[in-house]
């Protein structure tokens, strides 16, 4: 077989192969042997299949994932967890004054995609605004696990499981301006960074050195950093950012700063307006209390602009880890 061109294969079951003698009696070693050959090659291309591309019905979950977004109406579930003051998923520092946050399943929180955004949750006795921020690995679409006290807001916590309906808040009143975290271990040859006070959920960021470098797309990791691999220079940069909503603004001056937040004067939006495009330098604020680490899937305490805010608008923040939480079936 020279050219790699399918061949067929004759066997005749009923007599040896040509040139060899047939045996007097009993079994056939020839007939044997070319069982064996056709079985190890069915069970070959068996092998091959289980080893492609994934099945059609993992690629159509992972497609979709996404956050809650727009004016629709979801109806779910909701039980309680408590974030013991941890940010959650998302990498926020802490749980905000106000604790009222939500982790969501993996589809709907959709690998740090939902994370910044906020939802309106409607229970038995009440209406809560809730800061996405955490995940909950075990908890299906339509399952939200509320902080204690967003749940306690809602329904009395000792029924522990109530029926919800919740919709994302488009464009909700902002925290503050936009701040900056560049990632510990961050150079410029390895670019991280954290966007907070955004408010809606974030399509993309776009990084550049300096004012006329080229625009770098970086890449959204599931712990709500944006990551540029190779790295986008040494600064100061410029970052454009884009929410689902088609808000997008430019920050200049932010500067290779790890583990630090830098606080620039842009918000994502003004209330009831649409994207603006200005480009302000930021100041920086010491870190505090932040362990450095590398970049993991796993609930992590980060930073951002702490800001007082109302209690039905402020984002609230808390996480999980190894806290408490349960999720029913």
């Amino acid at each position: 077989m020279t050219d790699g061109s399918a061949v067929d294969i004759d066997i005749d079951l009923d007599h040896p192969p040509a040139g060899r003698p047939a045996p007097p009696s009993g079994a056939k070693p020839w007939l044997v042997a070319a069982g064996v050959t056709v079985l190890a090659a069915a069970l070959g291309f068996t092998l091959t299949l289980r080893s492609g591309a994934a099945p059609a019905c993992a690629a159509g979950r992972a497609l979709a994932a996404a956050p809650p977004t727009g004016n629709a109406t979801h109806t779910g579930k909701a039980t309680f967890y408590d974030s013991k003051g941890a940010g959650g998923n998302c990498s926020n520092p802490a749980a905000p004054a106000n604790r009222l946050y939500v982790a969501l399943g993996p589809t709907e929180y959709a690998a740090g995609a939902a994370c910044g955004g906020f939802l309106d949750v409607v229970g038995p006795k009440g209406t809560v605004r809730v800061l996405i921020m955490d995940q909950c690995p075990e908890c299906e679409p339509g399952h939200l696990d509320l902080s204690r006290e967003a749940f306690a807001r809602i329904a009395d916590p000792v029924q522990g499981l109530v029926p919800v309906t919740y919709r994302a808040v488009v464009n909700p009143p902002l925290p503050g301006p936009l701040t900056f975290r560049i990632k510990e271990g961050a150079s410029q040859w390895w670019f991280a960074v954290r966007v907070g006070n955004h408010g809606n959920p974030l399509r993309s960021v776009e990084v550049r050195q300096g004012d006329s470098g080229p625009w770098q797309s970086a890449a959204r990791q599931d712990y709500n950093y944006w990551l540029i691999p190779s790295g986008a220079g040494p600064g100061p940069f410029n970052l454009r950012i884009s929410d689902v909503y088609g808000n997008r603004v430019t920050v200049g001056g932010i500067r290779m700063a790890p583990g630090q937040v830098q606080n620039s004067a842009v918000r994502m939006y003004t209330s009831g307006a649409g994207a603006a495009t200005r480009r302000p330098s930021a100041s920086t604020r010491p870190p505090t209390n932040r362990p450095a680490a590398t970049p993991t899937p796993a609930r992590r305490p980060v930073e951002v602009a702490r800001t007082s805010a109302p209690t039905t608008s402020a984002p609230a923040t808390g996480s999980a880890g190894a806290n408490a939480r349960w999720c029913a079936g």
